[in-house]
């Protein structure tokens, strides 16, 4: 069986990589090599993709951790995390801890202060004038604004935070990533402990004055992994998104016309845009058991690729083809299954905000280089745009 090394070759930011079309239609499981040489199976089928999410035969912890594959040297998720002989009980006691924070009634009411964000940042990028970086001006601020808001982080603490989390998310420097994290949750012990004094209408608090809530480790690893989760995915997916409706100017005006599109278009948004060709969720296999038409062993390492899967002909038609007006799709850009984003309310508000209030706002809005020029992160577990020049 031919062996590929991750990541895939991209050679053009609009499109998936051309290896990982080329493996999807040779079938849904393929072995790779990850970006630290250890040996993997990579699922980019649909239909297996979604089966897996949901099968307890995987797992994030491994029996053995210290020598078991990896995909990166990110601390957060470059391997197992999670005790192997109590995941599946930590984790559902996890989700109960903060599902609450994250209701339809609390995300309803937390509409208006994101849209009131989203046009405070606005109105800076029109006093500034054109040309503008859309990433820096906008995609970045807005996520770590709302998150530090929603979970009771102090603003002023945001370059911080936002240092460590990048450091956090490194795939390539394990002692650099491993720094961060151990920052990361220092601060977050600290916010906690903070908290307990001086309690406000933030999740902090609140899970802070729940009695099932053990101890500050246990809080502060909840809020800093909701710290570093809540806004680095939703940053990346502000920039792509607007990278893929400036592209191709006729999706810009047809959200124009027609605002009443736009929750589609985020699930497109969603959808499309999530290749990094690095691979996926990480996974272990905690028994033999049968992919496709392989074996895959306990122990070793599966890479559900959602990205990939969000692009399977036999379930979306003409796959590649970014189009606000296709409508809600089934797509897995927030997971599926048992460990399905909590987030995913407040990430699709957030998107929903930005792009009801940015096209009206800015109707003439276009890249300012050719999409050929623009670069994204290959360091980082999320790879987003460095930079999205505009201009109007």
């Amino acid at each position: 069986m031919r062996v590929n090394n991750l990541p895939f070759a991209r050679t053009d930011l609009l499109r998936p990589a051309p290896l990982l079309k080329e493996l999807q239609a040779e079938g849904p499981v393929h072995r790779v090599r990850t970006q630290v040489g250890h040996d993997a199976w990579l699922v980019t089928g649909y239909e297996e993709v979604r089966a897996l999410l949901s099968d307890d035969r995987l797992g994030r912890s491994h029996p053995d951790p210290e020598n078991a594959a990896r995909t990166g040297n990110s601390a957060l998720a470059g391997g197992p995390t999670g005790e192997y002989d109590t995941e599946d009980v930590d984790h559902t006691r996890m989700r109960s801890l903060l599902q609450p924070h994250f209701s339809p009634k609390r995300m309803r009411a937390f509409r208006p202060r994101v849209e009131e964000l989203t046009t405070v940042l606005l109105d800076d990028l029109e006093d500034q004038g054109p040309p503008a970086d859309l990433h820096q001006a906008l995609a970045l601020p807005l996520p770590i604004l709302v998150i530090c808001e929603l979970l009771g982080v102090p603003y002023e603490d945001r370059k911080q935070f936002r240092a460590w989390s990048e450091a956090v998310g490194n795939t390539r420097d394990q002692e650099r990533s491993m720094a961060g994290l151990t920052e990361l949750y220092l601060y977050g012990k600290s916010l906690v402990e903070r908290k307990r004094r001086e309690p406000g209408d933030d999740v902090i608090s609140r899970m802070a004055a729940m009695p099932e809530a053990q101890d500050d480790d246990e809080i502060a690893r909840m809020a800093m992994n909701l710290l570093f989760a809540g806004h680095e995915t939703t940053v990346v997916q502000i920039g792509l998104g607007a990278m893929f409706l400036l592209a191709g100017r006729g999706q810009w005006e047809a959200l124009l016309a027609d605002p009443g599109l736009i929750p589609g278009a985020v699930e497109e948004i969603m959808r499309v845009p999530g290749l990094s060709g690095s691979g996926g969720i990480t996974r272990y296999a905690r028994e033999d058991m049968e992919i496709g038409d392989v074996t895959v062993r306990a122990g070793e390492l599966v890479m559900l690729d959602t990205g990939s899967a969000n692009h399977d002909a036999k379930e979306f038609a003409d796959p590649d083809r970014f189009d606000v007006t296709r409508g809600p799709t089934p797509h897995m850009g927030f997971g599926h299954g048992p460990r399905y984003c909590i987030g995913a309310p407040l990430a699709r508000m957030e998107l929903q905000s930005v792009f009801t209030q940015l096209i009206p706002r800015f109707p003439e809005m276009r890249l300012a280089v050719p999409v050929e020029e623009l670069r994204v992160r290959t360091d980082a577990l999320t790879a987003g745009l460095l930079a999205l020049p505009v201009a109007w």
